[in-house]
């Protein structure tokens, strides 16, 4: 099987999402989505941690600005308009089932994990619940595939064209073992 497009993880990577997140990285298989800049944006995590924990959240958002826009996002309670359009469109409802169905599939191609068999990211498909999740999604998958995401990220105030990576200053992260 083919695994979904994404870079293979590097040593360099690992220590750029380390700081990113301000903590080790955790089992990231690739890198979904890079800045225009090359830093890793998103990142792809096994579906199974490396201590057996299942993991449904394929694509993790770890550029902080991306991060820190979606937050701000979150705070102006935008998930509740977005619910709202869901429960009001037809076609917009279908076409986030079908992002819930492609997000799964991806998963499906790294590894079978029964306890998260059906559950994909973000509140789909039913409802919106994590504009992380869902950007993620967006920018891993690329534009049209994730609607809530799409819309999510034309409305932050970030933009995957425009890197910001060097207006942020990571926070020491601690070594694996500590």
């Amino acid at each position: 099987m083919t695994r979904p497009p994404f870079d293979p993880a590097t040593e360099a990577d690992i220590s750029t999402v380390s700081a990113q997140l301000g903590r080790p990285a955790r089992n990231v298989i690739g890198i979904a989505a890079r800045c225009v800049c090359g830093a890793p944006t998103v990142v792809a995590t096994a579906p199974r941690l490396a201590d057996g924990t299942p993991f449904p959240t394929l694509y993790y958002l770890s550029h902080p600005a991306a991060t820190a826009a979606l937050s701000f996002l979150e705070a102006t309670q935008v998930m509740n308009e977005y619910n709202q359009m869901l429960a009001d469109d037809d076609e917009l409802r279908e076409h986030y089932r079908s992002a819930h169905e492609s997000f799964l599939a991806d998963r499906e191609m790294i590894g079978s994990v029964p306890e998260i068999a059906g559950i994909s990211s973000g509140g789909m498909p039913e409802r919106v619940k994590c504009l992380h999740a869902l950007g993620a999604h967006a920018l891993a998958a690329g534009p049209g595939v994730n609607p809530i995401g799409d819309l999510a990220l034309l409305r932050a105030a970030w933009s995957p064209e425009v890197c910001e990576c060097l207006d942020y200053a990571p926070p020491a992260v601690p070594p694996a073992d500590a």
